[in-house]
């Protein structure tokens, strides 16, 4: 059995994804991003970056005690050579999966990310719109960019790393589905290889059940308080509130 430490973010959704795709028995461990449970000394201790997703694999690969693994990156790739499913063997196909795994790890995830935080949460959160400008131009410009270099590679492959579904779409896939959200309503015209592609992936049952799971933890209405400290969570970390996090987390380990 895996512990899946998850909360219906695209982040989260690429461990779903790949347990559904890979049949693997999983329990789901919800970790409210937006109530702090990312800081509590459990958590720390599997994800030090206080980030999910996370999991235990109570009979890991090459067996012992329960392993624990983050970084949704790192996750995929031992699950698929766990499972042997959607990472080939051969040295040449395994690396043209890893390369878009690790592309999608430090390009697409991160700039979508920052475009969707400038684009549109900062027009709640900045006193003068005019903040927001140069941040919103930079990333949604990158990702534009971005969307172009995927969509020139769909336009000779059926899957980003070529003719075979990998982990290279199952970890891509969950931010690419919200493409327009950051672009803009026409994306799909201008990248219709992409748009063939999130069709195409989306339309695996696996895809649409990992996506879907725990829907319902992240729709409860917060007040007013709750969400304005929930901003501070999310958006105004700093090193001193990690270091007292992590202090906590090694009292409680002692």
């Amino acid at each position: 059995m895996i512990d899946a430490y998850y909360w219906p973010t695209p982040n989260g959704w690429k461990l779903t994804i790949m347990l559904e795709e890979c049949g693997l028995p999983y329990n789901v461990v919800p970790v409210d991003i937006g109530g702090g449970d990312q800081f509590k000394p459990e958590f720390l201790r599997i994800s030090p970056n206080n980030r999910m997703p996370a999991i235990i694999d109570h009979d890991p690969l090459g067996g012992g005690e329960p392993l624990a693994i983050f970084e949704s990156g790192a996750i995929l790739e031992y699950l698929a050579e766990k499972t042997g499913k959607f990472l080939g063997r051969d040295p040449r196909e395994r690396y043209r999966v890893l390369q878009w795994v690790h592309w999608q790890m430090a390009n697409l995830g991160p700039m979508m990310g920052n475009a969707n935080h400038f684009k549109n949460y900062g027009k709640n959160l900045a006193d003068d719109p005019k903040q927001l400008e140069y941040g919103t131009r930079r990333f949604v410009g990158e990702v534009d960019r971005l969307c172009g270099v995927m969509d020139a590679q769909l336009s000779v492959n059926e899957y980003l790393a070529g003719s075979e579904y990998s982990i290279a779409d199952i970890i891509t896939w969950p931010w690419a589905f919200l493409i327009r959200r950051v672009v803009d309503e026409n994306a799909w015209e201008t990248f219709p290889n992409v748009h063939r592609w999130v069709y195409q992936v989306g339309d695996r049952p696996a895809v649409d059940k990992g996506r879907r799971i725990g829907h319902d933890l992240g729709q409860r209405e917060r007040t007013e308080e709750e969400e304005k400290a929930r901003r501070e969570l999310l958006f105004n970390q700093t090193n001193e509130k990690v270091r007292a996090a992590r202090e906590v987390a090694a009292q409680a380990a002692s």
